[in-house]
């Protein structure tokens, strides 16, 4: 828990004890304490924290909330806390202000926790799956994928922050329907390579890359699979294809920042018999019957608005059925929690899902299913719509080139995942504040600058005295010490809540305050004791900024 946290405790319980005390010398009564807030007041001058509990006491103790007010005010013990006075204000509201030191005493425990600062146990060590990307391997990464990269890599950092054991998983779909297009549009493309009149498939994929993919193997084997019985030249294709495909996938996740721990293959579900056997139990339990000669699960008991056919009447299972397979088998590998990214097209699967796991014994509260929008990407006020190599998408990896990693990453992430993106390019482009992303790192630079002067003036770093950060008292330093402090109960909420956007937005605002620290009050200061407090300060600023960045799989520069 965070210092700024404990200090909310440590008032709620002396309230209580408050109280309590008032209760029993009978100048107060009520039979339980109602709900109220504790909380920041709108105005610096009405002190650093504020209550309603006299207000909302009114009604049970039937005495006016600033009679409530003094009596609790009476009773509080603030021996051994941080509140230095209390007042009553307006109708009854309690102002509490705190010893100013409380502030300065967060960079004390920046400094000593270093890239652990901000670093919660919400998790306790619980086992939780983040499935993310999970892309078919049938052609090249695009915005959507990105995405998700962006958002479920994060995420799992995060909640690596909040105290989880986190794996981050690819789900490998190599069965299945597509697989079999795929097959038949790599042969159409080696035919006509080879100078045959072959015609492309209806529902193929026309992507430049499937042709350059055919092109590499001529290169290596010639026409040796022209002869070949077409099963076993699909067989062949494929298996070539599929290696490359994920090679791309896997080395393009990379260069964005995104390592997995496990790539799960469809295919192993098939092999290994777990398909058929999730089916069977299903069978046993009911939630499957047979019409017009295939197997339906009843997914209307769901909320479904019809039952989903889980093995076609040629007895071929489908890909819901491989994926409700796959799920029973992430709960048996012990995963307390198991979140999948999606795409907003697939928000029809979340109930049935969700629904089939509970059919097979499972907490479905326990699948959480998070949903994103769509991204445009717009450049020059236009949206831009095709790739010169997908044919049909810009890449992952071209959005790379343009902008960078830490632009696309950072631009996906500020935005909540049920908020459509409009991904400005110019502007992920700029080198100026109007940046998001320029604007943080350009805050990291600086504050690695202000470092690099002051060694070269021959400051050691030593940790401040407490009589020198008592002199951190101007607002401007008062602001950025406070957003400082709530660092650690923002990866709490963002964690609970399984939002990382609240930090690029958390340091969007830290370095906001600090540009605005920087541009009125100087560091190097000829005083000594002032110099020494305010480099401190910029080490715990830049720590955090690096921690956050971290979370967020984007870099934090040391010179712009």
């Amino acid at each position: 828990m965070s210092l700024y946290e404990n200090i909310k405790t440590q008032i709620t319980n002396q309230l209580l004890k408050a109280a309590n005390a008032a209760q029993a010398a009978g100048e107060l009564l009520f039979e339980e304490l109602p709900n109220y807030v504790l909380e920041e007041p709108r105005d610096r001058q009405h002190g650093d924290l504020a209550t309603n509990l006299a207000m909302v006491l009114a009604k049970q103790a039937k005495r006016s909330p600033r009679e409530i007010a003094t009596t609790l005010i009476k009773h509080l013990d603030t021996t051994g806390t941080w509140i230095q006075s209390s007042e009553i204000a307006g109708a009854g509201f309690i102002n509490f202000h705190l010893d100013p030191l409380w502030l300065t005493n967060v960079i004390v425990e920046v400094l000593k926790a270093g890239e652990g600062y901000g670093q919660v146990d919400i998790g306790k060590g619980q086992k939780i799956q983040v499935e993310f990307v999970s892309a078919n391997p049938t052609g090249l990464l695009h915005m959507g994928n990105a995405r998700g990269a962006a958002l479920g890599d994060s995420l799992a950092s995060l909640l690596s922050m909040a105290g989880y054991e986190v794996s981050r998983e690819f789900y490998i779909n190599d069965a299945g329907n597509q697989i079999h297009n795929f097959a038949l549009s790599l042969e159409a493309r080696y035919l006509q390579q080879l100078g045959q009149d072959a015609p492309f498939p209806e529902g193929g994929y026309h992507g430049e890359d499937l042709i350059e993919t055919v092109k590499g193997l001529i290169a290596k084997v010639g026409d040796k699979y022209l002869s070949v019985e077409p099963g076993l030249r699909r067989e062949f294709l494929v298996r070539y294809a599929l290696g490359e495909k994920m090679h791309d996938i896997r080395e393009t996740l990379e260069d964005f920042g995104v390592v997995y721990d496990v790539w799960f293959s469809e295919q192993s579900l098939h092999d290994s018999g777990e398909v058929r056997l999730t089916l069977e139990e299903l069978q046993k339990k009911e939630y499957i019957y047979e019409k017009e000669g295939a197997l339906w699960l009843k997914s209307t008991l769901f909320g479904d608005e019809k039952d989903e056919v889980v093995v076609r009447s040629n007895g071929t299972p489908t890909y819901f059925a491989a994926d409700i397979a796959y799920h029973r088998n992430k709960f048996d590998r012990g995963f307390g929690q198991v979140i999948n990214i999606w795409g907003a097209d697939h928000h029809g699967h979340v109930a049935r899902m969700k629904g089939a796991m509970s059919a097979l014994g499972y907490d479905s509260d326990h699948l959480q299913i998070i949903l994103m929008q769509l991204v445009r990407l717009i450049q020059k006020g236009e949206v831009v719509k095709m790739s010169k190599r997908s044919g049909q998408y810009i890449t992952l990896r071209e959005l790379m080139d343009e902008v960078g990693k830490d632009a696309a990453r950072f631009f996906f992430i500020l935005r909540d995942p049920d908020s459509t993106v409009d991904f400005d390019m110019d502007l992920a482009r700029a080198q100026s504040s109007d940046n998001p992303v320029y604007y943080v790192q350009y805050a990291h630079a600086r504050l690695c600058s202000i470092l690099r002067q002051a060694e070269e003036l021959g400051d050691a770093g030593t940790l401040p005295l407490e009589e020198d950060l008592k002199r951190l008292n101007s607002s401007e330093e008062r602001d950025l010490l406070k957003k400082m402090a709530d660092f650690p109960s923002e990866i709490m909420v963002a964690a609970r809540l399984m939002e990382p956007h609240r930090l690029a937005r958390y340091v969007l605002d830290l370095a906001g305050l600090f540009h605005t620290f920087y541009n009125s009050q100087r560091v190097l200061v000829d005083d000594e004791g002032l110099r020494r407090a305010r480099l401190s300060l910029v080490r715990a600023v830049k720590q955090i900024v690096s921690n956050v960045l971290g979370i967020l799989g984007v870099s934090a520069p040391d010179r712009m």
